[in-house]
């Protein structure tokens, strides 16, 4: 399976970093206006509607049309995982549905100093079958310009 890293250092402490991370405003803020994101519709783990931070549970149904091109794709993600200690933390998001055949992306904080490093991880499978095999490692064209964009975004947000 495919796996896509990307790490980055924020000068800001782990403490604001780590909420921002942990609020759906936090994944508004940073996802690329091209991608044309709309949040449906978010429950905590308990039903609740709007949560203020996304724990274990969390349901994110959301849609995107990438460049307004195509019909919207819906996308449900779900907080599978959510730990903090001391000086590091980190949240995995599983897609139940969307347009990948696998998306498990965990974000990882680590605190050093007065500066944060952010890790993000995605194993993911593109669909297709046997050809979106084939092309996954490709899928890098993709993700590598999204995650940078997420990546100075946070750093414009919080430093």
């Amino acid at each position: 399976m495919p796996v896509f890293q990307r790490e980055v250092r924020v000068a800001a402490p782990f403490d604001e970093v780590w909420e921002f991370h942990s609020q759906i405003s936090g994944l508004e803020a940073l996802t690329p206006g091209w991608m044309n994101l709309e949040i449906e519709s978010v429950t905590g783990p308990d039903g609740d509607p709007d949560p203020d931070v996304l724990d274990a549970g969390s349901r994110a149904e959301s849609s995107m049309r990438p460049f307004g091109v195509g019909p919207r794709q819906g996308w449900t993600s779900v907080i599978v995982e959510r730990e903090e200690g001391d000086g590091s933390a980190h949240f995995v998001d599983e897609m139940e549905g969307g347009p990948f055949r696998h998306w498990r992306h965990t974000h990882r904080f680590f605190a050093d100093g007065d500066e944060t490093v952010v890790n993000d991880r995605v194993e993911y499978r593109l669909p297709l079958g046997p050809i979106g095999d084939a092309l996954g490692p490709l899928a890098v064209i993709g993700l590598d310009p999204m995650f940078r964009y997420r990546h100075r975004k946070t750093k414009e947000i919080l430093e």
